[in-house]
């Protein structure tokens, strides 16, 4: 019976011992690789980071690529954020010039780069987009930067709503074109529900679908959205009357 007890007793501590060190090379184990993942987010970002601010425009579109598979695989980080609003505002945020002549005016890159920020829905990728929303002038890049604003979502005090609307304005005076149109529509069917004061919006709305030059399709979507906004906007006049 002794022998029993000390068997089982030898038995138990070979058990904890055991245990304790698979804990222990568990433990190892991902605290290397925590410090790996580490190194290889910090070498992205370097590389990223450079490739971003490089004069070349292949170089931009490399950048582009890292940083598409970076959004998508969930890694995003604080210096891929600012390496999208540097590529989102090349050309007009930042301008670089030979004899007088800007050389870095890259539209598709400044598109691409507004996309990739609307799938990071963060009060920064939203700031960045407001800025390209006002300052740019191509409307493909204004049209991207618009879709983006719908999908990320933030609309504290109606600042992107407000934004959307002058970017519609004004590009419904300088150059009206459908794509950006129906942009506006869609982001404002996201944006709906956080919009405070709807009147601007539904003047922005109005005018989509009172405006010809628009093709058919957009101004019926407008007058769809219309019906929404008024019909939503009579609802919460008769709730606060109560």
């Amino acid at each position: 019976m002794k022998a029993f007890k000390i068997a089982a007793l030898t038995a138990c501590v070979s058990l904890l011992s055991f245990s304790a060190f698979a804990q222990s090379s568990s433990s190892a184990s991902k605290e290397e690789k925590n410090v790996e993942d580490t190194y290889l987010s910090t070498v992205e970002d370097v590389v990223i980071t450079e490739l971003a601010a490089s004069d070349e425009r292949d170089n931009k579109m490399v950048a582009l690529q890292y940083l598409e598979d970076a959004v998508n695989g969930g890694r995003t980080t604080p210096d891929m954020i600012k390496a999208l609003d540097s590529l989102a505002g090349e050309g007009v945020n930042t301008q670089a010039r030979k004899n007088n002549r800007l050389v870095n005016n890259y539209p598709d890159i400044r598109a691409k780069a507004c996309d990739l920020l609307g799938q990071v829905k963060t009060e920064e990728s939203k700031q960045s987009l407001v800025k390209i929303a006002l300052a740019d002038n191509e409307p493909m890049v204004i049209t991207a930067a618009i879709r983006a604003l719908g999908e990320v979502g933030i609309n504290d005090n109606d600042d992107v709503s407000e934004t959307i609307a002058w970017a519609q304005r004004k590009n419904s005076v300088l150059n009206p074109t459908s794509s950006l149109a129906l942009e506006v529509l869609i982001a404002y069917e996201k944006l709906a529900d956080t919009v405070e004061n709807k009147s601007s919006m539904i003047q922005t709305v109005s005018a989509i679908a009172a405006n010809y030059h628009y093709v058919t399709p957009v101004r019926t979507r407008a007058l769809e959205l219309l019906k929404k906004l008024q019909g939503s906007n009579s609802n919460k006049s008769k709730s606060n009357s109560k």
